[in-house]
């Protein structure tokens, strides 16, 4: 279990991310400042923050546990970004650039109308109400199971520490501790490889040699099916659903916004795509380090063990005093680092998309004082859902779940963006058909048996091609 020592480590961080939020609190008095850092932040910082955000719990916790009990064939999915990067920086990002928006969503009133603008911002909420909730439960439930912690005091411990630095910092305070919770995430995986592999009787040749033998290693499956994960799927999937991130996710456009202009943001892009497949290598083989490491030792496993639940068990087991509470807080900026962006991103939605849009005349200090509110709003919300899921759904599917839910509101959104920046002829009213028509598209795909990996793809597909077809037969001379 864990020592006073362990504990003084985690109390420390936490007192470090707050004092972060306390700094950054006297430079939050414009809205510009709050939600974009007034544009001045730079460039690796901000490509760290967007690596950070998108690894978050379902990386530190659930990549490990899948590679533990599979293989490693959600690589090729995971690493999407690399592939679509290219389109991003030289297509999407100098048209999002070209007006100082605030959010992802002012960029589709000005290019499609006001319809398109409400319905970008709602799709977007709704994913972002329903993730604050899993990024905070799902580190819980397996700090709990591995080391007897509270899941009721890791929740509101996470959800009340992330509210607070953000709510005094803004988008700043945010960046800024996911810099440092990213690095201390990074550390602490390598860290945990190393330990494992060194507990093995063997050390790392032996465990490569385990996992060769038992096929753990198997990254592509040459099936052509739609209904498997092989090749095809896993890679094509896993780019149509980095579309929605990349292009739709205010809590990564948002950060675009905050770098000075279109070529800071697309180093802040290639920064996050270039740290993605390492990462991915380095939480997939931690994952196969455990499975050799308690397949040599299976008495020190309780079969009844979630899967997720794995990692923080190893870490309890065999790291040293002091070393445990860094872990241990690195499980806690995992989730603190998704949670912070999910709060700031829907706040900037609420006052910019909503607030602001319908009142012009709000000032700035009214402004940011509403924003503060709805992160406070965001926070308690968040951590009562996660309160919620944990009492009432204890065996949820986490991982899966969530990409399935990325896959089925992410797809059709992200087509809307990809269609107004590849056509000039597409306008509103084939935008928003597109849109629903890929929501229900996706209902239908959702019964059928075709591998999640392929939903995103689907839905963005059909939102362009109903979206592109729509627009030619209906066409708009202006837009208001």
């Amino acid at each position: 279990m864990l020592s006073a020592i362990d504990y003084a480590v985690i109390g420390l961080y936490f007192l470090g991310m707050l004092s972060l939020g306390a700094y950054f609190s006297r430079r939050e008095k414009s809205m510009d400042a709050f939600f974009l850092g007034n544009r001045k932040i730079p460039w690796w910082a901000v490509g760290i923050s967007i690596f950070g955000t998108s690894v978050s719990a379902i990386t530190y916790i659930s990549i490990p546990a899948t590679a533990f009990a599979t293989d490693w064939v959600t690589l090729l999915n995971s690493i999407g970004i690399v592939f679509l990067a290219p389109f991003v920086a030289l297509v999407y990002l100098p048209r999002l650039r070209e007006n100082p928006h605030v959010t992802a969503y002012e960029y589709l009133e000005q290019r499609f109308n006001l319809a398109t603008r409400i319905y970008g911002s709602i799709i977007f909420a709704i994913f972002q109400l329903g993730r604050i909730g899993i990024v905070l439960y799902l580190p819980a439930i397996a700090l709990n199971a591995a080391t007897g912690l509270s899941m009721t005091v890791c929740i509101v411990a996470m959800g009340i520490l992330a509210t607070i630095y953000t709510v005094l910092g803004g988008i700043e305070a945010v960046i800024w501790t996911d810099v440092i919770q990213s690095i201390v995430l990074v550390f602490g995986a390598i860290l945990a490889l190393i330990i494992i592999a060194t507990n093995i009787e063997g050390g790392f040749p032996e465990m490569v040699s385990m996992a060769n033998e038992a096929e753990k290693f198997r990254t592509f499956k040459w099936e052509w099916s739609v209904y498997t994960d092989g090749v095809w799927v896993a890679l094509v999937g896993g780019i149509f659903a980095s579309a929605y991130v990349a292009t739709a996710d205010q809590t990564v456009v948002q950060r675009y916004l905050s770098t000075a202009n279109a070529k800071e943001a697309s180093k802040a892009l290639w920064t996050n795509a270039a740290l993605t497949i390492p990462i991915q290598f380095l939480f997939l083989g931690i994952g196969t380090a455990l499975w050799a490491y308690y397949t040599s030792h299976p008495g020190e496993l309780d079969s009844g063990l979630r899967n997720d639940a794995i990692l923080p068990l190893f870490i309890v087991q065999q790291f040293p005093i002091g070393l445990k509470g860094l872990l241990i807080a690195g499980l806690f900026a995992a989730s603190m680092s998704s949670l912070d962006s999910s709060m700031n991103s829907l706040s900037s939605v609420v006052v910019n998309d909503y607030v602001k849009r319908f009142n012009p005349n709000l000032t700035e200090h009214t402004a940011v004082f509403i924003a503060r509110g709805v992160t406070i709003f965001l926070g308690t919300f968040g951590t009562c859902a996660a309160l919620y899921v944990a009492n009432v759904n204890p065996d949820a599917t986490i991982f899966l779940t969530f990409l399935r839910l990325l896959g089925f509101v992410g797809g059709g959104l992200a087509g809307i963006f990809i269609l107004g920046v590849l056509s000039e002829r597409a306008n509103g009213i084939g935008a928003i058909t597109g849109g629903i028509v890929s929501a229900g598209v996706m209902m239908f795909v959702r019964t059928t048996d075709i591998h999640f990996f392929l939903h995103a793809m689907i839905g963005l597909s059909t939102s362009l091609a109903v979206g592109y077809a729509v627009s030619l037969a209906f066409p708009v001379q202006q837009e208001s």
